[in-house]
């Protein structure tokens, strides 16, 4: 496979220093190489998901940050992002890779989802929650990722109890899974392989997403 190149992180190291477009134009060559690189990580980790999954769009994020909005105005990122798209609508869910010095990591799940999808994962647990949390429970599941991540709301989103059994699942803004590396894992020859098998661990809890966010209360078909 196409190991990360330690020089990566080198550059990102030497960006976070030199954050202005007079030092980036001077080492763009050497970017560039770098994105060819990822980027073929990328896709060669695409076409190995896509033995068991349903991956239609690979995303590596430009480095270029928007500035419009922020306080902070410099103009490179100082990570890379990638980002796996499933088969939408039949497929939900998705994969992302962070890549940083010392700040490396994966991450699954349902970062920002829209107010109706948000519902009806609520009313799911709300109706039954026992199905939910024997998913998040998998023994191979919990060794790759650990426990489920994700904001909250304080106490219950408006319509539901805070009395609810199952209320630790349903104030979730967010239903996440994330995986630090270190350094050194991320430049090791299998990273690639360890990537792909954290992802295949986690398919249940996105098939089981799936089935959700495509069908009613009722259980009847949305497509």
């Amino acid at each position: 496979m196409n190991p990360i190149n330690p020089d990566l992180f080198t550059f990102y190291k030497q960006l976070s220093e030199n954050n202005n477009r007079e030092w980036f134009d001077t080492q763009k060559p050497r970017f560039k190489a770098l994105e060819t690189e990822i980027k073929a990580f990328a896709d060669a980790l695409k076409t190995e998901l896509n033995r068991t999954d349903e991956i239609d769009q690979v995303k590596v994020f430009r480095i270029y940050r928007d500035v419009r909005f922020s306080k902070n105005k410099a103009p490179y990122k100082t990570h890379t992002g990638i980002a796996f798209h499933r088969k939408k609508p039949q497929l939900r869910g998705g994969y992302y890779i962070h890549i940083a010095p010392g700040d490396a990591f994966i991450a699954t799940g349902f970062w920002d989802p829209n107010k109706e999808d948000l519902l009806r994962i609520r009313k799911e647990i709300e109706a039954d929650a026992d199905e939910f949390r024997s998913v998040i429970a998998q023994p191979d599941l919990k060794a790759h990722w650990g426990a489920l991540e994700g904001e909250e709301v304080k106490t219950a989103p408006k319509g539901f109890s805070k009395e609810h059994p199952a209320i630790d699942l349903i104030r979730k803004k967010q239903y996440l899974f994330i995986k630090k590396f270190s350094d050194q894992e991320v430049f090791a020859t299998d990273f690639e392989k360890q990537v792909r098998a954290h992802f295949k661990a986690v398919r249940p809890f996105l098939d089981y997403m799936t089935s959700v966010l495509t069908t009613d209360l009722n259980g009847v078909s949305l497509l």
